[in-house]
């Protein structure tokens, strides 16, 4: 069996690792990261504004479910990209057959571009609150300026930008600090669970899983790692095939703290909107705008300009991600050429799934579809879809010559298969009540 590959260089150029401990934490930082905050889209924000505003603090709990169980799934799709030197899709292929793949692809295509016309219509709705622009304006602005952005870079361009976007999230945690919480109600409420006894609280939950373990993140994740490698100069699957010991040390960082970030500011966000809106009895929110616009009485004119601010500068980053990931996953269905350092000319189906996506997205939110329910029911989807791709990932990550003889360990599995579990249980409980 073909033994780990020698790892590379920590720089995607090649060169020698970085020089100080400061410059090696930050050189560690990649797909993880940029998967774990592209998880905080406009859609997350508003599915986390809702539930703090609908049930207050009794939700906040739910951070401290999701980070390990979000933190597993992701690796597992990481060593899957690192160690078969392919994409999720393309691993899912040895599984299943093409038929089962291509409904798996459009279901993916479905509730991302929904996802993406949303996140859409939310960063424009800000900004029109902002700047008295046409909301319509700044959706085809914005929805156009990714496009050519993502077809124009390369990837080692994009995923440093991706990466310093995510800074914006840290919006939301001064944003709750300046509502002045009570700590010892905030801290009961979240290592006390609160029992879930209601639709609400079912719809609530199951949205909150979906948009935290979503599908498009499990390709997003795996992908990334490919592009890490071709960025590295293993150009070819064969060069990319294995994962150094000190390779799956160094991405568990990045994807721990990527999902560590993720779910904190989930956290604040319930939080936040439970601290102001739910205690001043603001139950229902109609749009990102009748969130910022509901804060300002509350938190002040600076927590709601955070707000807005988090939202848009996340959208940027979580679109191309949504888009991105479909367009890997069909691409590897029929085994067409991919990637962000491709040319447009050499990777034309890909850019054109992932331009189609955009396209879509910005046509829906000329629709009479409400964004807030687009938002949250496409995290309502993802959550019931989820556990169905979990399945294909665990069979995948265990079957060992796939992974080269270097599955994902017993532990991960178990913890996985329990959020498969979880998942499946949790939507079940929203069909029923």
């Amino acid at each position: 069996m073909t033994s780990p590959r020698q790892s590379t260089s920590a720089s995607p150029s090649g060169n020698s690792s970085p020089k100080g401990p400061i410059r090696r934490f930050f050189a560690l930082l990649g797909p993880g990261v940029v998967t774990g905050a592209a998880d905080d889209d406009p859609s997350g924000i508003v599915t986390y504004s809702i539930a703090g505003a609908q049930l207050g603090t009794t939700m906040l709990w739910t951070a401290l479910l999701s980070w390990p169980l979000m933190y597993s799934v992701q690796m597992m799709c990481a060593r899957i990209g690192m160690v078969s030197g392919a994409g999720l899709m393309d691993a899912l292929r040895k599984k299943f057959p093409q038929p089962v793949l291509i409904g798996l692809g459009l279901a993916l295509f479905i509730a991302n571009t929904i996802n993406v016309g949303a996140d859409l219509s939310g960063m424009a709705d800000v900004m029109n609150l902002l700047t008295d622009v046409p909301t319509g304006l700044w959706v085809v602005v914005f929805g156009l300026g990714i496009i050519i952005a993502t077809v124009r870079f390369r990837y080692a361009a994009i995923a440093s930008i991706l990466k310093w976007l995510a800074a914006v999230l840290f919006a939301y945690v001064i944003t709750a600090f300046l509502v002045h919480p009570n700590w010892h109600e905030v801290l009961a409420a979240t290592f006390l669970p609160s029992a879930l006894k209601t639709h609400t609280q079912w719809a609530t939950l199951v949205a909150i899983l979906g948009t935290t373990i979503s599908p498009y993140l499990f390709f997003w994740q795996a992908s990334q790692e490919i592009e890490e490698g071709k960025a590295k100069g293993q150009v070819t699957r064969a060069s990319r095939r294995g994962a150094t010991p000190n390779e799956l040390r160094n991405r568990a960082i990045d994807v721990g703290l990527g999902g560590f970030f993720s779910n904190l500011i989930m956290y604040f966000i319930i939080l936040t909107t439970a601290l102001t809106l739910h205690q001043h009895g603001i139950t229902q929110i109609q749009s990102s705008k009748d969130a910022v616009q509901a804060l300002k009485p509350f938190a002040g004119q600076f927590a709601a300009l955070l707000y807005a601010t988090g939202l848009v500068g996340v959208g940027f980053l979580a679109i191309p991600t949504l888009a991105g990931s479909a367009a890997y996953a069909f691409t590897e269905i029929f085994g067409f050429r991919q990637g962000l350092d491709e040319t447009l000319f050499r990777a034309r189906a890909f850019y054109g799934v992932l331009t189609l996506s955009i396209l879509l997205g910005i046509g829906l939110t000329f629709t009479h579809i409400k964004p807030v329910d687009a938002l949250f029911w496409t995290a309502v989807i993802n959550g019931v879809l989820a556990p169905f791709l979990l399945v294909g990932i665990l069979m995948v990550a265990s079957d060992r010559k796939i992974m080269r003889n270097q599955p994902s360990s017993r532990s991960a599995q178990i913890v996985v298969g329990l959020t498969t579990l979880g998942m499946f249980a949790a939507a079940a409980g929203l069909f029923f009540l």
